[in-house]
């Protein structure tokens, strides 16, 4: 999937079942509900709150458990959850970002720890990939929704660094610390993105065979079934059918 280093991409065009659904929506929740711990409980005046509002409703998580999430947010004062980032490697060298919301960070490397050396990887030092990584933020709008022109010259306006065309959508990209800032000025124009987020995206991609990425998909899964992780990055660039 080359060109796009975030796992969720490929995740999102196989298709869930029920089990998965749950996985997703427990971390979406859970992202929710902290989102809203540290900030204010109205997405309007939360960006982080607003775009991880967004993110459920595109996994289609119904209305009453995002409301659910966000109320929960009162009554978890007894757990600190810290958003961490861990680095290492999988299997064939490929370079990995693991980030993860958690209240427990041993159990958290303990759990990624195993995964990546089960599977010929090691967990690395901070700093270990991330030299290998563009941390950025990504906001994608449906072409039909806004011509090449018009998104070129709102993203320009709004602070972004650049904005490509692709087949389905406009990507605009924007460094990390100005994510927030041009999402809330783009959203005074777009009613509402295909998607957006904080990404690592590699500076180079390792590309494997068929027979690697079935491999890496395997370590890939496995690192998304612990509850603990939110996101993982590659920059192996992997062959799908």
């Amino acid at each position: 999937m080359a060109g796009h280093s975030h796992w969720a991409g490929i995740k999102h065009k196989k298709g869930r079942a029920d089990k998965e659904r749950s996985k997703i929506f427990s971390k979406l929740s859970r992202e929710i509900t902290v989102a809203a711990k540290l900030g204010d409980k109205n997405p309007d005046m939360n960006p982080r709150l607003r775009t991880a509002i967004h993110a459920a409703r595109q996994a289609n998580m119904p209305k009453d458990n995002i409301s659910r999430a966000i109320n929960k947010s009162e009554i978890v004062g007894d757990k600190n959850f810290e958003s961490l980032r861990y680095e290492g490697f999988g299997p064939f060298n490929t370079a990995l970002i693991i980030e993860t919301l958690t209240d427990n960070k041993n159990r958290s490397a303990s759990s990624i720890r195993t995964i990546l050396q089960k599977n010929g990887g090691r967990l690395g030092e901070t700093g270990s990939t991330s030299h290998m990584f563009n941390n950025c933020g990504i906001i994608h709008i449906e072409v039909n929704k806004i011509t090449e022109e018009e998104a070129f010259e709102i993203a320009i306006n709004s602070g972004a660094k650049d904005c490509l065309k692709n087949q389905d959508f406009h990507e605009i990209i924007t460094i990390k610390e100005d994510f927030y800032k041009v999402k809330t000025e783009l959203e005074k124009k777009i009613d509402n993105f295909a998607y957006s987020a904080i990404e690592w995206r590699p500076v180079d991609y390792l590309s494997l065979n068929k027979e690697q990425s079935k491999k890496m998909f395997d370590v890939l899964n496995a690192l998304e079934e612990l509850d603990d992780v939110q996101n993982v990055f590659t920059n192996a660039n992997l062959e799908i059918n």
